[in-house]
């Protein structure tokens, strides 16, 4: 691998304070501190302005794994190399290092509703991680989503940070990664192809013929039932195990699923941008008896397996919520269910090592796992439990775990408080809120921002009046926020057309809604250091709540389906009221008699607004949300309402990002990913 190297500050780097020395033995500790010396680092001679993303990222030094897993505290035990820069953690590790040094803060990272462009949340994430570990000597991991390459072909590109606060090396952290989203993709497609053809099979068998090809019997003449099936069983409540005893009745109820085909809910996928896969027509072949249905495709981090993998606690919580997936209602409305279809266990199979998250390096040495990707518009929209709890486990008591929430906070700051701290009963210390001057010009009238076409002057000059106006959009982001009984510290990422006097306009609203501290941020310039303020008032905010004890999320998960989404609609969004179409009644009125009422909500919404029109910027009020459609996410755990018509899968545009990324064919490093 041709790599440069850029400059280290000085020759003996400071280290953090070795995890729990008294713990963990000096034999280990020792070898922590010398890891640390060795992987983490400051960036010097920087250049201006910033070279391409991936132009800083293949220059940089990187440390083989085994070294950062080494000044992390962890054993060759607890990690599997995938190559000489990743490697793949175990699961498990957690409780072992909790119980050795405790837990750290943890931080999650959100921002106000962005342009099209991104305001830089992910690069904040990685810069503040930077700070933390090179120039504060904290200990400090990141924990962020694997990238989709919907995005990273299509539009807004790859998802490892910019400039000089990256995730390396970002080309293989943006290109398949260790194959997690694969899996999940070749997890789904199997589900959904099982269904098509468990529905043709009993469309084209009589009862007993179908019920032998089920459970075949051996060369001896016996049968059994395979271990997969029995979940079924007692599902019926059928305590039998051997399929010969079961009456003409039970062996009928075992046999036929009876899925009603107009209400299969499972779509495939595939991790790309194609609008043309959003409707199609399936078993149009003549083999398939002109049993044909409309179906469609989502996007893979739309898919529920993924929402499951960031939702999962353990590997027997895995499968537990994989075998409790909904795939559709059978004739009657009851659900029918991945257990039912008896595929659970070939699902974990192909699950197995996903579970694991994947640990990687910034530019400065801080570790980094990447586990998950769900989308925060149309999923849950956070990396994973398990990778934050193995956070904090690693950097220990007093430590600090920085986790990711997608796009704006109304949408993944939301889903993080009420889906992911829910679910794990882990309390956050302190949310950042990343704010752009572009973004709020956007939001206080400016005109549109469209990928590939230069700013209009209004983004590029000074124009305090407009960021006065926009500001309302990042007030009601800190307002909401609060809500949760968390501190909040806005984080300023500056852009080089930024000035002083928007700059103030910005801090002022934001301390007067209640921020803890707003902070301006150069770290894509400058790499941690720019972020080295951004770190110290984050470190006084998670200080001072140390206990997390105000921390209350924003609904009782007990109450009716409509009763929480109106209460996100109207406390977050600060709509009127919500209208819910035809489809929408019937599906709530389904999943309830299905005893899904209880689960909590993720609403799938265009990040662009705080309603459901991209349109409508600022802090809009006066508006009635309009609920689509609905589904439910049973192993996921939540409910999901899709805001108006929303697509599940991404178009590409007229000049997607594939037309700039390539190949060397002499050093074979990847050329033009942003």
């Amino acid at each position: 691998r041709a790599r440069g190297q850029f400059p280290l500050a000085g020759k003996p780097q400071p280290h953090p304070r070795p995890i729990a020395l008294r713990r963990i033995g000096r034999a280990m500790a020792d070898a922590v501190v010398a890891a640390r010396r060795e992987s983490i680092r400051k960036l010097a001679e920087l250049k201006s302005p910033v070279p391409a993303d991936i132009d800083v990222a293949q220059a940089a030094t990187v440390v083989p794994i085994r070294t950062v897993a080494a000044a992390c505290g962890l054993t060759e035990a607890d990690y599997e190399p995938y190559g000489h820069y990743k490697a793949k953690v175990s699961e498990k590790v957690s409780e072992k290092l909790k119980a050795e040094r405790g837990e750290g803060y943890y931080v999650v990272v959100a921002g106000i509703n962005p342009t099209p462009l991104g305001e830089g949340k992910s690069t904040t994430t990685i810069g503040l991680a930077q700070a933390m570990g090179a120039h504060l000597e904290k200990n400090c991991v990141a924990c962020i989503r694997q990238p989709s390459m919907g995005p990273t072909f299509g539009i807004k590109g790859g998802a490892a940070g910019g400039g000089y606060s990256q995730v390396i090396p970002m080309e293989e952290m943006n290109l398949h990664l260790t194959g997690d989203i694969h899996a999940i993709g070749a997890a789904n497609n199997l589900l959904a192809a099982a269904i098509d053809a468990r529905v043709f099979h009993e469309l084209t068998q009589k009862d007993e013929a179908l019920y032998d090809r089920l459970c075949p019997r051996k060369k001896d003449g016996t049968r059994v039932f395979a271990a997969s099936m029995l979940k079924r069983l007692r599902k019926l409540g059928i305590d039998k195990t051997d399929p010969d005893e079961l009456t003409a009745e039970e062996r009928v109820a075992f046999a036929r699923l009876d899925i009603d085909r107009e209400k299969i809910s499972w779509r495939r996928v595939v991790d790309m941008n194609d609008r043309f896969l959003r409707k199609i027509t399936v078993g149009q072949n003549p083999t398939e008896k002109g049993y044909t249905r409309e179906t469609g495709f989502d996007i893979t981090v739309a898919s529920e397996i993924m929402a499951v993998l960031a939702m999962t606690t353990s590997l027997a919580d895995m499968e537990r919520r994989l075998g409790a997936m909904v795939v559709a209602p059978d004739t009657k409305g009851e659900p029918v269910t991945a257990d039912d279809l008896g595929i659970t266990g070939a699902l974990v199979a192909l699950m197995k090592d996903a579970i694991k998250p994947t640990l990687m390096q910034t530019l400065e040495g801080t570790p980094v796992l990447v586990h998950a990707g769900p989308f925060a518009n149309i999923a849950s929209g956070n990396s994973s439990i398990i990778a934050d709890q193995i956070g904090r486990a690693m950097v220990g008591a007093g430590g600090f775990v920085l986790t990711e929430a997608g796009f704006g906070a109304d949408i993944g700051l939301e889903k993080f408080m009420n889906l992911k701290c829910r679910s794990s009963g882990m309390k956050p210390h302190c949310a950042v809120i990343v704010a752009t001057v572009r973004a709020l010009k956007l939001h206080g009238g400016g005109p549109a921002v469209s990928p590939g076409k230069p700013l209009p002057h209004e983004y590029t000059n000074e124009d305090v009046e407009l960021v006065k106006k926009g500001v309302a959009n990042l007030t009601r982001h800190i307002e909401n926020t609060k809500k949760f009984g968390v501190p909040v510290v806005v984080a300023m990422n500056m852009f080089p057309t930024d000035t002083e006097a928007e700059h103030a306009v910005i801090k002022e609203a934001a301390m007067a809604a209640g921020a803890d501290d707003c902070v301006l941020c150069t770290h894509h310039a400058e790499g941690g250091k720019g972020a080295a303020a951004l770190g110290e008032a984050v470190a006084k905010a998670c200080e001072a709540n140390a206990g997390a004890d105000t921390f209350r999320l924003l609904y009782d998960g007990e109450t009716s389906i409509k009763h929480k989404i109106e209460t996100i609609a109207k406390e977050l969004y600060r709509a009127d009221g919500v209208s819910y179409s035809e489809q929408a009644e019937a599906k709530i009125a389904m999943f309830t008699e299905q005893g899904f009422g209880a689960l909590p909500i993720c609403m799938a919404k265009t990040q662009y607004s705080f309603s459901h029109d991209a349109d409508l910027k600022g802090a809009p009020t006066g508006f009635t949300l309009p609920i689509g459609d609905v589904r439910c996410s049973a192993g996921a755990g939540f409910i999901v309402p899709l805001v108006g018509a929303f697509p599940t899968i991404p178009g590409l545009p007229t000049r997607p990002a594939y037309y700039e990324i390539g190949v060397d064919m002499e050093t074979e490093q990847v050329l033009g990913l942003s």
